[in-house]
């Protein structure tokens, strides 16, 4: 419990920074009279005991892959409840991969909007420091993604107890004026947010754009379920967090009844005028903790989009030799980082940033009710009045905070929708040419059936030791074999077809990882299968084959491998526009060799060129 809350909370628990001043103070702020005090207050406790306690702690959560969640993970588990239905196949994960995409641009805008809120705090202590709010801001941005490198395995051991005392702090600054005007806990009543949406109308209706702040950290409960399971998070939720959490809104609540000039930061004014440098202090180091859940959420969307075929290879570092699911992705952290920089420089406040935060996250939290209702309906079974009720409930509450959202386009929602729009194009572009390349080379595959028994009608020369022809087709003739035999005129005495498959689960057994079927001849089929939160160990995987059906000395093995090179033409398939980023994507993407982590002193490519 105490690990999960440095990772799992760090996102909805720095909310409180900026949610409510957003309310008030921000661009679509309201007056802060006493009526919209508690109408706003009893908004901000029914989406954190609806959208969180109810939809994401009491049902989502259920939803787990294997253990794993995610949207890729539901996605992946809705998916395979509709085989047979290739619209619905196509649909869920159409849905996924753009659910997907507009978690990277909402990683991108956490740690901006999360860091610089909290060093904001600097100039209430003294006017001077106002200055230095930005440079400051970029700094610990610029040491946060540093540090990923190194990985969080000594910082992640104090995230817990950071963490633990700053839900304590909430509690306290909020406790303290919740006691000198009690009467805010009377906004618990639902009759003070309707009230407030009779009054305000349509200005009401886009104030629940600011207060979607304080469940923006919703998808990271679900996304982190596989590393601490569902039970911790819950106990840790309702034990702590949503208490904590809610005491501080009463309390900046408070604040505001008995000053409403407060407004511009009612956080920091909770505190008083000597606990603010010290809770500027562990504000910064709470979003810190914040940002490096969001980063490293990034890091492990991006393996498992690589691991789905939905992503070209790329370099993934462990940094930890005992938790595997601590990785590091130099390319997604170099790139976070720029975008993140650029953010704080370019919106520089907080409120400017809130203008552009939750979009994305509306949308995905809309996207996963969908994938629920498939995995309800089709995977469990739910009659279907029963799935459609639950779940078009929860659509409607999510579409309205997206309707709340999306007048943030022209303000800057238009960032992490950008992002997303290009990561789902990247992300479909790459499936969808890796599916025509696949059709390319089945057009003149040979069947392994066939090309043995041509071998034995036209027996060519057999040199000593094992050759490993890797290819995507189990049942087919790697091209990179008929080149070798084509070019040396020669074939090894024993020669094996190695396929690795990605399953749409999280995790596969050792036990089931490797089978190996003798084709006779000295030929050999080996089909090796991991799970999408698992890095591929080729030589590894060899190794553990049962001797008595397949032997394979590591210096007498070469890998033979195909090395693509593509030409975009206009040939039924993909735009040419498509064809082409997808031509310079396979060029850039990670090696194969390195990839599958095989050894390159053993290591024989092959080149051809297609057409696609």
């Amino acid at each position: 419990m105490l690990t999960a809350l440095g990772v799992v909370f760090g996102d909805i628990g720095t909310s409180p920074l900026y949610a409510m001043r957003e309310c008030f103070h921000g661009p679509h702020a309201i007056e802060a009279s006493p009526a919209n005090i508690m109408g706003v207050l009893s908004l901000i406790f029914w989406s954190l005991i609806i959208v969180i306690s109810i939809k994401y702690l009491g049902f989502i959560l259920r939803a787990d892959n294997r253990g794993e969640g995610g949207i890729l993970s539901l996605s992946a588990l809705a998916n395979r409840t509709a085989r047979g239905k290739d619209t619905q196949r196509m649909i869920i994960a159409a849905l996924g991969i753009f659910g997907a995409a507009l978690l990277y641009g909402d990683g991108i805008i956490t740690p901006a909007i999360s860091v610089l809120s909290a060093v904001e705090g600097l100039s209430l202590i003294t006017p001077l420091f106002s200055r230095w709010v930005l440079p400051i801001t970029i700094v610990i941005i610029v040491l946060i993604f540093l540090v990923q490198k190194n990985g969080t395995d000594g910082i992640g051991k104090v995230f817990g107890p950071v963490t633990l005392v700053w839900f304590l702090v909430l509690a306290i600054l909020g406790v303290q004026w919740t006691l000198r005007y009690p009467a805010v806990l009377e906004s618990v009543f639902p009759s003070h947010a309707i009230d407030f949406f009779m009054r305000n109308g349509w200005h009401g209706f886009l104030v629940l754009g600011t207060v979607f702040l304080v469940v923006t950290g919703g998808e990271a409960l679900y996304a982190d379920m596989g590393h601490f399971g569902a039970r911790p998070i819950r106990l840790i939720w309702f034990y702590l967090v949503l208490p904590a959490l809610m005491l501080n809104y009463f309390g900046q609540g408070a604040l505001l009844l008995s000053d409403p000039a407060n407004a511009e930061n009612p956080f920091y004014r909770l505190a008083p005028e000597w606990a603010l440098l010290p809770l500027v202090i562990l504000a910064t180091a709470a979003t810190c903790i914040a940002s490096q859940a969001v980063i490293s959420g990034a890091f492990s969307l991006t393996r498992q989009a690589v691991q789905l075929g939905y992503s070209p290879r790329v370099e993934v570092k462990h940094t930890s030799a005992s938790e595997i699911g601590q990785i590091y992705v130099p390319g997604v952290n170099l790139a976070l980082m720029v975008a993140c920089i650029w953010l704080v420089i370019e919106f520089k406040t907080s409120s400017n940033l809130a203008a552009a935060y939750g979009i994305a996250v509306t949308a995905t939290m809309g996207i996963t009710t969908v994938l629920f209702y498939f995995v309800a309906h089709d995977k469990w079974r739910w009659p279907k009045w029963m799935a459609l009720s639950l779940c078009g409930v929860f659509l409607i509450i999510d579409l309205a905070f997206f309707g709340a959202n999306i007048i943030k386009v022209a303000d800057g929602g238009w960032f992490p929708l950008a992002v997303a729009v290009i990561v789902f194009t990247i992300m479909t572009t790459w499936k969808r040419g890796r599916q025509i390349l696949s059709a390319r080379h089945a057009e003149s595959e040979i069947p392994q059936v066939d090309f043995i028994r041509m071998t034995q009608e036209n027996p060519p020369h057999r040199v000593p030791g094992t050759a490993v022809f890797m290819y995507r087709n189990a049942t087919g003739v790697p091209s990179a074999l008929l080149h070798n035999l084509k070019h040396n005129r020669v074939l090894h005495e024993r020669v094996v077809f190695l396929t690795v498959i990605s399953e749409e689960i999280p995790h596969v057994s050792a036990e089931e990882r490797v089978k190996a079927e003798d084709l006779g001849h000295g030929f050999w089929r080996v089909l090796i299968r991991y799970g999408f939160m698992q890095d591929p160990d080729v030589p590894a995987a060899l190794q553990m084959l049962p001797p008595e059906i397949l032997t394979l000395k590591p210096m007498e093995t070469t890998y033979f491998l195909g090395r693509e090179t593509i030409v975009a033409t206009d040939r039924p398939g993909m735009a040419v526009w498509r064809e082409r980023l997808f031509a310079r994507m396979i060029r850039n993407e990670r090696t194969a060799t390195s990839f599958f982590k095989l050894p390159p002193n053993r290591v024989v490519e092959m080149g051809e060129q297609i057409e696609i």
